[in-house]
Parts: structure tokens; C-alpha cells; sequence
């Protein structure tokens, strides 16, 4: 009996002890990062127009609320006319066309750690001997608690 009395207090003491705490808990991070391309310079908007054999500079205001993670673009052909776009404004397309030699980059670019605020300025070469048309510019924004944020704008490439 002088058993069980001290198990259940031993059990009873670390129930108490365990929903003690000295500080708050710090709050759950449940608010998604924000892409900003309303800015003047930033680069492309929608409906942007890239020039094969020319480097261009993406720049983007980044930001959240607790502290920034990664970022990533991807830029394909829409020679289909599929859609991923997440601005109103639509583009003028060309009419639909097979690919031969679309243009295919997937990067990520390095944002530096403990920041809740990040102006991206990453230059992209375009090559010269790609398919010209209708692309997507594929922006990928997550925090550090893994809230994802994309923006999908319609660009094309002449």
C-alpha cells in the first residue's frame, strides 16, 4: 500500500510539475509570408516581357511576420495555355504551340537567416536559343515555420 501512495504521488508531482511553466509559450506562427511585386522596381509583373540572351534582375519585396525560410522560382513554357496565374490581370497569349526547346529554371535563391523582411535582387539569364512565348514566373516564399506562399505571373519571352 506504501507503494502504490508513492507512485500515485510521484505520478500526481509530475502532473503538476509538467503544466508548470516560467515563461508563455511562445504563439504558434500561422500566418503566411508575403510576396510583394507592387513595388516600382520590382521585377517581372505580370505580363512582363523577357528578352532571350539577356540576364534580368528579380527583385521582390519579401516578408512575415516571425522570420523568413526559403525562396525558390521556377520559370516553364505555357505554350498550352495552362494557368497558374494569381493576379486578375490576363495577359494578351499567343496561339497554342508544341514545344521544341522551352525554357525550364528551377532555383532557389539564399535568403539570409533571422530576417522578417528581404528585398530579393537575383539575376537570371535568359538563353538565346529557347522557344519565345508564353511562360510562367513561379515565385515560392515559405517561413520558417513552413507557411508557403505563391505567386504565379504570366510572362512572356521574346
Amino acid at each position: 500500500m506504501k507503494k502504490l501512495n508513492l507512485i500515485l504521488s510521484g505520478m500526481l508531482l509530475s502532473f503538476v510539475l509538467s503544466n508548470c511553466s516560467k515563461d508563455k509559450a511562445e504563439p504558434i506562427d500561422t500566418i503566411y509570408p508575403e510576396i510583394n511585386t507592387n513595388l516600382a522596381d520590382a521585377f517581372p509583373k505580370q505580363c512582363s516581357v523577357l528578352k532571350r540572351g539577356e540576364k534580368f534582375s528579380f527583385k521582390a519585396l519579401l516578408s512575415d511576420n516571425v522570420q523568413l525560410g526559403s525562396l525558390s522560382v521556377d520559370i516553364h513554357h505555357n505554350f498550352d495555355h495552362h494557368t497558374h496565374s494569381t493576379e486578375l490581370e490576363e495577359c494578351e497569349m499567343e496561339p497554342v504551340k508544341k514545344a521544341v526547346k522551352p525554357f525550364l529554371l528551377i532555383r532557389n535563391i539564399p535568403i539570409p537567416s533571422g530576417l522578417k523582411s528581404h528585398q530579393v535582387n537575383a539575376e537570371i539569364e535568359v538563353p538565346e536559343d529557347i522557344d519565345p512565348g508564353d511562360y510562367h514566373f513561379m515565385i515560392r516564399l515559405t517561413d520558417k515555420e513552413g507557411w508557403q506562399t505563391i505567386k504565379g505571373l504570366s510572362i512572356k519571352i521574346k
